[in-house]
């Protein structure tokens, strides 16, 4: 829905990365992470998560993969691989990565919740799982009139493209019953507004013509929409990013005597 082929997705994928990325290397830096660990970075997109696990492990290696590969540089680090995949049809073998990360990606896979299994036996034992989707707060209770049209024109239309933006809150249970341990979740709440903090601009304004060409909104919702951004006082809070993890046990061995 929001293609590459578009000149503004660099401007989407830059305002993710400076409003989201303090919160996720918080998150991975909260994990016990080796030097020496092989990590897949799944929807890698303009790469930021990828580089800084290769930089925190360096005696290892990055997989970043993507559909679309154009905003990712592998020559940033000499441990970083770039794979251009589908990763609905990519597999890999079972126990190959000891960190598997990905940022709002599953929330827009058909079947999120069979790939969550196969996901999970890549992981090698011992290894993490981290998982990153928007949780959308409903669009009624904006208390801005036109915010409350434009989120709900936003949300049905990733709606109609097959998208689940409150799948999130199912997630910590959904790692659970895929045998993974240490279950932990922690939220973001995401900033439309505040002027210089926020981050929906690049969202919306990407999203604009196919919202305007389906009648969901109006010019004048858009201009309203530029006029709030100009106030001191217009904040609102649309989303919460929640990042769940969790662990791949490690395989016991018994020794009989």
């Amino acid at each position: 829905m929001l293609s590459n082929d578009d000149h503004r997705e660099s401007d989407r994928l830059e305002s993710i990365q400076r409003n989201v990325d303090a919160f996720t290397t918080g998150v991975l830096d909260g994990l016990p992470i080796e030097a020496f660990w092989d990590c897949l970075e799944l929807g890698a997109g303009a790469g930021s998560i990828a580089y800084w696990l290769a930089g925190r492990c360096p005696d290892g290696r990055v997989v970043a993969v993507d559909l679309d590969t154009r905003h990712l540089d592998a020559g940033r680090a000499t441990n970083l691989e770039i794979q251009e995949a589908d990763i609905t049809r990519e597999d890999y073998a079972p126990g190959s990565f000891d960190l598997i990360h990905a940022r709002y990606l599953f929330c827009h896979l058909p079947e999120r919740d069979e790939m969550i299994a196969r996901v999970t036996r890549w992981l090698s034992p011992g290894g993490w799982l981290i998982l990153e989707e928007p949780y959308h707060l409903p669009a009624i209770t904006s208390p801005f009139p036109t915010i409350q049209r434009i989120l709900d024109a936003y949300q049905h239309m990733y709606h109609q493209h097959g998208a689940d933006l409150t799948w999130v809150r199912g997630l910590p249970a959904l790692l659970a019953r895929n045998s993974l341990t240490e279950v932990a979740f922690a939220g973001n709440p995401g900033c439309m507004g505040g002027l210089s903090k926020d981050r929906w601009l690049p969202l919306i304004t990407q999203a604009a013509p196919a919202l305007l060409a389906d009648g969901l909104i109006t010019e004048a919702d858009l201009e309203e929409f530029a006029t709030l951004l100009k106030d001191p006082a217009f904040i609102d809070i649309p989303q919460i990013t929640i990042s769940v993890w969790g662990r791949r046990p490690v395989e016991r061995t018994t020794t009989s005597t």
